[in-house]
């Protein structure tokens, strides 16, 4: 059913006019948004910090230039993916898209170096949260609200720069339209948070090595990794459990650490030095592997800055509320550093109210607020 509803969107690309961006959007749901949330996202109350979601549908919803925002619910096939094996690249991974969900539609899952700050802290109310950093060039990103038929429900955010079309001359088209934008982008989230109250970041690390474990293991992705534990874990240790049931395999052949946190306060890194997934008790995360031995510290100077930074906050308080989280993430954003790349998103994540809090390229005055479940 899924495969013929695709091949009807990829007939009626020919009759389309697309203008250039990320994708269709919504005015309607700008205006709505807008109107819920006074024009910035949240409420402008005092100290309680109360948020307005934003209320999001199967179209995506144009924030800001360069911020969009979607909710999907139903099968988008993960199982399926899984059950075949999964993938052992990401060439692998848009295949397994072009064949299975999007009717012959070409995809490519390009990207470069980038690099990301994570923290985790304790609200003075007792909830667990986790901020998160992305640091790259201008890109376009999406937070994707995920209700599937069988997993958790979550809120993840990509960067749909990651995903390209292929060199089909209709692909250009049919890419910018929503349900097909918003299956590829599924497959590649960077960071997320579920439900269940487990959060998951991407970390790079800038080595010349990279991951290729290759046992009998089923294969994931980077990428389709954090999928995967968005859908089935509830805890660290459970996503620690999965991740050792699959053999792993570096997305754009980067080398890369996870960052996870959940409700309980466990917090680690996930790193895989010589093929072999390593884990250390941290509540930071920047781009240094943090393992004992002969690989520790190995990454980029800036990135022991925005640690030493980041552990001095936590350092100060036993607790810190979403306004200290967000100043935390504001003092290692990338205008702190003389470079070119920005901090494209900061997040963070309320893993016991399941809500995140969103601010795009350095606008800690503006943020963007969404629930994983809005019922």
């Amino acid at each position: 059913m899924m495969k013929k509803t695709f091949a009807m969107i990829l007939s009626l690309t020919v009759l389309m006019t697309v203008s250039g961006g990320c994708g269709r959007t919504s005015d309607a749901a700008d205006s709505e948004a807008a109107e819920h949330t006074n024009d910035s996202g949240r409420a402008e109350t005092d100290e309680t910090e109360a948020y307005i979601p934003v209320p999001l549908t199967s179209e995506i919803t144009k924030l800001e230039d360069g911020f969009f925002a979607v909710r999907y619910e139903g099968d988008y096939g993960f199982d399926d993916f899984l059950a075949q094996g999964g993938a052992s690249s990401d060439s692998e991974v848009a295949a397994y898209l072009s064949e299975h969900l999007l009717s012959g539609i070409d995809l490519e899952f390009p990207g470069d170096i980038f690099g990301c700050s994570t923290i985790a802290a304790v609200s003075p109310d007792g909830e667990a949260l986790f901020g998160r950093n992305f640091d790259w060039n201008t890109c376009e990103a999406m937070v994707v609200a995920s209700v599937p038929e069988n997993g958790y429900a979550s809120v993840s955010t990509v960067n749909m720069d990651f995903i390209t079309q292929g060199a089909g001359g209709t692909v250009g088209m049919a890419l910018r339209l929503d349900e097909v934008r918003t299956l590829a982008a599924l497959y590649a989230p960077l960071d997320g948070m579920n439900e269940a109250g487990l959060a998951v970041s991407v970390n790079m690390i800038q080595d010349g090595e990279t991951i290729e474990q290759n046992t009998e293991k089923p294969d994931i992705t980077t990428t389709t990794a954090v999928r995967l534990l968005l859908n089935q874990a509830a805890t660290v240790e459970e996503a620690l459990e999965l991740l050792g049931q699959y053999d792993l395999h570096a997305s754009m052949g980067m080398m890369i650490h996870f960052a996870l946190s959940d409700r309980t306060g466990h917090r680690v890194a996930v790193e895989y030095i010589d093929h072999e997934m390593v884990v250390t008790d941290t509540p930071v995360v920047t781009n240094f592997y943090l393992a004992e031995g002969e690989k520790y510290g190995i990454g980029t100077a800036q990135s022991h800055e925005r640690y030493e930074i980041l552990t001095g906050r936590l350092d100060e308080s036993e607790t810190m509320s979403i306004s200290d989280m967000r100043d935390a993430l504001d003092s290692v954003s990338k205008d702190n550093f003389e470079e070119f790349a920005s901090t494209e998103w900061s997040a963070v994540f309320n893993l016991d109210a399941g809500v995140a809090h969103y601010w795009h390229r350095e606008n800690y005055e503006n943020p963007y607020t969404f629930a994983i479940r809005e019922d």
